[in-house]
């Protein structure tokens, strides 16, 4: 009779709450089931995540069963007053010389109370001439991000710049109100397994305990993932010197000179001296108007005065 009193009570335990946590997450999903299809992307969050931030006090584990911990934490970023933003950037700038603007931009993030989370950079070559080009992946607190923007912008010829923001208060409200569902019902568990007596009972509950236990902490990550993004904005910048130009070098000899190269020389030639032609014509023929007629038409009035004097000889 113990062992199916037991078996009851976790199952009302379980359906309850199941319905506290629908009710709270807005939607048809149920509470932990909801809760765990939510929590699948922790892992996703976490590779573009490699370095945690290096300040801050570090989070408690959830694994201890503590119901303290990435909970209490929360409660600043989820305040309706002020909405949890991600932000994210690009920009991309040509530098006149890589490793001084890689050094001008890691010391920037870091006055500005950021770090370097990952760099890359590849060294080109034409020519035997070599331009350097890379990229930095910045982390920067949110409150600095559009003066590192700015900063990053200055260093030299901006190509491109893209800035992007996520609105992920209402995922951390929804989180929250799913862990203190998740929590509560734990707690009710431990208290069943308290009173169970049989090996049966213990290792139903025992069972229960874990679900619950595996779904707060898959939780609690998704929650303390997000309060990094939004706490530590990420800017990617990506720097590259001038490309060199290849010196095209003049034959030695003129008669050295390709066919087709010398034709359209040439060609080039024609076109300029007739485009020469018609421009001097253009600025004579103002002149010519203004004294050149003139003259003709009195020597042509003094050719008729004298054929008329021939004439009358």
């Amino acid at each position: 009779m113990v062992s199916r009193r037991t078996l009851g009570l976790v199952a009302v335990v379980a359906l309850v709450a199941i319905a506290g946590c629908g009710a709270t997450g807005g939607g048809s999903d149920g509470g932990a089931a909801g809760g765990y299809e939510q929590a699948t992307g922790v892992e996703a969050d976490r590779a573009q995540e490699a370095t945690p931030a290096p300040t801050g006090e570090p989070r408690e584990q959830a694994g201890d069963g503590g119901s303290g911990g990435a909970g209490d934490a929360s409660g600043d970023v989820v305040n309706t007053d002020e909405r949890a933003i991600i932000r994210t950037g690009t920009v991309a700038v040509e530098v006149d010389d890589y490793e001084s603007a890689q050094s001008n931009l890691t010391s920037t993030v870091e006055g500005y109370g950021g770090y370097v989370s990952d760099s890359r950079q590849d060294r080109r070559e034409i020519n035997n001439e070599t331009w350097v080009r890379g990229e930095l992946v910045l982390r920067v607190p949110s409150e600095n991000f559009d003066a590192l923007v700015n900063d990053t912008r200055a260093l030299g010829e901006v190509e491109s710049v893209e800035v992007n923001s996520r609105d992920v208060t209402d995922q951390l409200v929804d989180i929250e109100a799913r862990l203190e569902n998740l929590r509560a019902e734990r707690d009710r568990l431990r208290e069943l397994y308290e009173q169970a007596n049989t090996t049966e009972d213990v290792l139903a509950v025992q069972r229960e305990l874990s679900d619950v236990q595996g779904e707060i902490e898959r939780l609690e990550a998704r929650q303390q993932s997000l309060e990094n993004r939004v706490a530590y904005s990420t800017l990617t910048v990506r720097l590259e010197e001038p490309r060199p130009t290849p010196n095209r070098v003049a034959p030695d000899r003129w008669y050295d000179t390709p066919v087709l190269s010398a034709f359209m020389q040439s060609v080039d030639g024609v076109v300029v001296v007739a485009r020469a032609v018609v421009v001097g014509f253009a600025f004579a023929l103002p002149y010519l108007l203004a004294f050149a007629l003139p003259v003709v038409v009195v020597g042509a009035v003094l050719w008729r005065v004298a054929l008329r004097f021939r004439a009358k000889e």
